[in-house]
């Protein structure tokens, strides 16, 4: 998009079809670039144009509504599947909650990215072929290997979404722009829930004040179809409204990083204190890795925002340190699997685990090594975003690996 915007600056009919084409991408784009183009008529009009704050929310065409309301409709009736067709609610929320919502998204995004038809087939026949594999499992409840299946095949949905959203090229631009779009999407979803959880109160409580109990038929139905809803609603309105979240995200970013940057130190000096390790407990070492992940996505999202934006460097400090941090909780957190591998044997858990976590180690070496970077003014923060951008194929691969060969390779134990 930054080559493209470049090379039509002068043709205000391409600047538009490019803007229409994806707004938002275009709007983060383009305000990157400003400061190479600044002193260009036709820059600095389209300059004044996005940085127009507008107190109208644009919903788009009738078409983008009917298409939208559509989607909802479907992602709700797949939910309510195991109503219509008398399947077992446990059996089919376990290994299908992922089709419910991924294979109308990556839909949406080919449309509006103009993805090519064999590509979008491509796509389709990754979720058919998934689908497949994982209902075709043999249903054993306490088997790890398809936990860990039904939990990486969400994942592996969220790399085809990923795919979609990037559409026909694959810049490191677009990639980091798809972590943006997943913190703007948990933003505005987390509203619309909230919202709509008041809303189904009242309503509820309403009807019981004239003796109407209306909450099972309530949540059976409308709830299930107002969730299943909730982030195509967030996804529709954060693209044809960047400027909707555009500012709350990265203050999110910027107020939280250095917050969990004092709850890890704190919160590693208690483990010491406290005597408690995740060598020999097996939960505590879940709750670990779990702040590892949750630590490293914020670290991710907080780049993704920061990139694109000016920058103080006692930010690049916070997420510096942050990474060095996340850093030694992996560390322990690997060498505790290790200990348990040497002392237990291996396990599909184990496993899983150990390589999740060899390739989160990886990834925040070369992002603190970049940082360090940054701060040394060796290189710019745009480029610790194409760091992570490029390392994300590498997960996807690694839950194709768990999803797709973990029950064959442990016998489906």
């Amino acid at each position: 998009m930054k080559d493209l915007i470049t090379a039509h600056i002068n043709e205000p009919p391409q600047l538009e079809k490019l803007y229409r084409s994806n707004k938002a991408l275009f709007k983060r784009t383009f305000s990157s670039v400003y400061p190479e183009l600044k002193g260009n008529s036709v820059a600095d009009v389209w300059h004044e144009r996005l940085s127009y704050d507008s107190d109208d929310i644009q919903w788009g065409t009738s078409q983008d509504l009917a298409l939208l309301v559509g989607a909802s409709l479907v992602a709700g009736l797949i939910a309510k599947l195991p109503a219509f067709a008398q399947l077992n609610e446990e059996f089919f929320y376990t290994r299908n909650i992922g089709f419910i919502i991924f294979p109308l998204l990556t839909a949406y995004f080919g449309w509006k990215n103009k993805v090519s038809t064999k590509t979008m087939a491509l796509l389709a026949g990754a979720f058919v072929v998934a689908a497949i594999f994982i209902n075709s499992l043999p249903n054993q409840p306490t088997s790890d290997t398809l936990t860990l299946s039904c939990v990486h095949l969400v994942l592996f949905s969220w790399s085809i979404l990923g795919f979609s959203f990037v559409g026909n090229s694959n810049n490191s631009e677009k990639r980091l722009g798809y972590l943006k779009y997943n913190g703007d999407l948990v933003v505005m979803t987390t509203l619309i829930v909230i919202s709509g959880g008041i809303l189904s109160a009242i309503t509820v409580g309403l009807f019981s004040l004239i003796n109407l109990d209306i909450g099972k038929f309530y949540f059976e139905n409308i709830g299930v179809f107002g969730l299943a809803a909730a982030p195509l609603v967030s996804t529709y309105l954060t693209q044809t409204n960047p400027q909707l979240v555009g500012k709350v995200s990265p203050v999110i970013a910027k107020i939280f990083s250095p917050l969990v940057l004092v709850m890890l130190v704190v919160y590693l000096g208690a483990i010491v204190y406290s005597g408690k390790d995740p060598y020999n407990n097996r939960e505590f070492l879940m709750v670990f890795n779990a702040l590892l992940i949750g630590v490293m996505a914020l670290i991710f999202f907080s780049i993704a925002e920061t990139s694109k934006t000016s920058h103080h460097r006692a930010q690049v400090w916070v997420l510096f340190l942050l990474s060095a941090l996340t850093i030694v909780v992996n560390g322990v957190a690997l060498s505790a699997i290790l200990f348990r591998i040497s002392e237990w044997g291996i396990t599909p858990n184990r496993t899983a685990v150990l390589g999740g976590n060899l390739l989160i180690l990886v990834n925040l070496l070369l992002v603190m090594i970049q940082l360090s970077k940054v701060l040394t003014k060796k290189t710019s923060l745009a480029d610790v975003g194409k760091t992570i951008a490029i390392y994300l194929p590498i997960y996807s691969l690694w839950t194709i690996v768990v999803t797709f060969l973990f029950p064959f390779l442990f016998g489906f134990k």
